[in-house]
């Protein structure tokens, strides 16, 4: 079951949804709308290794924007931090985003029940196109879980994405063994 903005906001009072800044205006029907941060990141290395702790250059977008390429994956931030404590947040591009030819997400779309951090997100184009720190650029769906949780995401030892962090966290495939 997907929550409506009346049970969203119900859920934020009662503190089981965190939205940090919450603003009224951008809770829609079914969803919560989030904003690009003002931080962009690209990989150093032109090839990626699994296995390898692949690192990160980050920058500030500037208020003039900024041209993403194609064929390039860039890693950028939700300016919203978010807490779920009893649901399941799924995080989808906004149809205009969408619409310039931008993806958000290449496989991270869903959170965890206890996910607390702002969103990284994978971003990739098909054309160039210019974008701006705090644009609208993707929404948030929250599912109700049935059931009792045995392992929040913000009390697993083995969770990867804990560390509170405005600014796009690379990938840290590196830490699973494998």
């Amino acid at each position: 079951m997907i929550l409506t903005d009346l049970e969203i906001l119900k859920h934020i009072q009662a503190g089981n949804i965190v939205i940090e800044p919450f603003r009224e205006e951008c809770l829609g029907t079914n969803s919560y709308d989030v904003h690009l941060g003002k931080w962009l990141a690209v990989y150093n290395d032109e090839i990626l290794d699994a296995r390898k702790h692949n690192t990160i250059t980050t920058f500030e977008i500037p208020k003039e924007g900024y041209v993403l390429e194609p064929n390039r994956l860039y890693l950028g931030v939700t300016e919203e931090y978010t807490e779920t404590h009893a649901h399941v947040p799924f995080l989808e591009g906004k149809s205009s985003v969408g619409r310039l030819g931008i993806d958000i997400h290449a496989t991270a779309g869903k959170g965890d029940v206890g996910f607390c951090n702002h969103w990284t997100l994978e971003i990739s184009v098909s054309q160039k196109v210019r974008i701006y720190p705090g644009m609208p650029i993707g929404q948030l769906i929250f599912f109700a879980v049935q059931g009792e949780i045995r392992n929040y995401y913000n009390r697993k030892p083995s969770a990867k994405y804990n560390n509170r962090c405005d600014k796009p966290i690379e990938s840290m495939m590196w830490k699973n063994k494998f």
